[in-house]
């Protein structure tokens, strides 16, 4: 693949043997504004024994892969490195990552270490002008911010489901560019093994119902009327980060970019504000219903039907009335 200043770049996550959906989100687009540009769209993948993987990608007009046995296992710093090699070499227009712990880490070691704008949380990108408009998310989702990059190359995060999967897929089979790694790769650090928290006891994914709750349960003590709830409606109880990291919840119950990805038929939102490394977790369930007391949170954004209202005063009587009703249903 010949250098063109016009190139828009993709890099490819992965971790054990599957690329992450926000890859193909991000090749989709990475279509449409490569075609504006007029220049080509490459998939960068960086591993060993990515070539399965690599096939996939037919969306791109060429994958770059680097296959190298230290890059095995994601490290900031020797993915940050070979990156910074490729770009100082090829210069594309534009390099995506997704808003994940991984791409964060890398678009602000590369824009940093190459002096790149950096534009995070996109939830769009256009081309006018010639220009790059980037429109990021801000303050939980609160804000929007748009901003026009001129300059090249630069970097772009991108919040997982800003943009449908599918435009990103392809039956086509890819051309393979294989690049070896930059001389001398300094690697500092190696990852020893991968820690997996224990099986819970309710395996979330596969429950029809779930009733999620946030910040707005406001301590432990009322997570039981969340569990009456859940149990009148025969699903489990489920949350966001805040509700794992103040100890409420399992890790094996957190929804989210940090936890678990669910598609329940009834996803019940009780004081969850809607960040986006929530959303990124239960968009796709079947039927969306958010309740919290705030008019203005995210949550009401991908909420199928909302509630403005106290979850105290809505969770005794909603459990009361589902029960009378399986009562009459049962006795009929």
């Amino acid at each position: 693949m010949s250098a063109s200043g016009q190139d828009v770049w993709v890099y490819v996550e992965h971790l054990r043997g599957t690329v992450a959906g926000s890859t193909y989100e991000m090749l989709g687009k990475g279509r449409e504004i490569a075609d504006a540009l007029g220049g080509r769209l490459a998939a960068v993948i960086l591993g060993a024994g990515t070539q399965p993987l690599a096939s996939t990608l037919g969306a791109a007009d060429v994958v770059i892969s680097v296959e190298d046995p230290s890059l095995a296992e994601f490290t900031p710093g020797a993915h940050a490195a070979v990156l910074r090699d490729l770009v100082q070499h090829r210069g594309p227009r534009v390099v995506f990552f997704g808003a994940t712990s991984i791409g964060m880490d890398l678009a602000a070691v590369l824009a940093g270490s190459l002096k790149m704008p950096l534009a995070v949380n996109a939830t769009d990108v256009a081309v006018e002008d010639d220009r790059l408009v980037v429109t990021s998310q801000m303050c939980g989702g609160k804000l929007l911010a748009e901003a026009q990059i001129v300059e090249r190359p630069a970097a772009v995060t991108v919040l997982s489901g800003a943009f449908p999967a599918e435009s990103g897929l392809s039956d086509r089979t890819p051309q393979i560019e294989n690049v070896p790694p930059p001389p001398a790769l300094d690697i500092r650090m190696k990852v020893r093994r991968l820690l997996e928290p224990a099986a819970g006891d309710v395996d979330i994914t596969k429950v029809p119902v779930l009733v999620a709750v946030g910040r707005g349960l406001q301590r432990k003590e009322n997570l039981p009327l969340a569990e009456d709830l859940a149990q009148a409606l025969g699903g489990a109880v489920c949350g966001s980060r805040p509700t794992v990291d103040q100890g409420w919840l399992p890790l094996s119950r957190q929804i989210g970019k940090s936890g678990l990805i669910v598609k329940p038929r009834l996803y019940l939102a009780l004081g969850i504000s809607g960040a986006p490394e929530h959303v990124e977790g239960m968009k796709d369930a079947e039927l969306i219903i958010a309740v919290n007391s705030d008019p203005n949170a995210p949550i009401f954004d991908v909420a199928d039907y909302g509630a403005v209202l106290d979850m105290f005063e809505l969770l005794p009587v909603l459990k009361d009335e589902i029960e009378k009703r399986k009562g009459m249903a049962a006795a009929s």
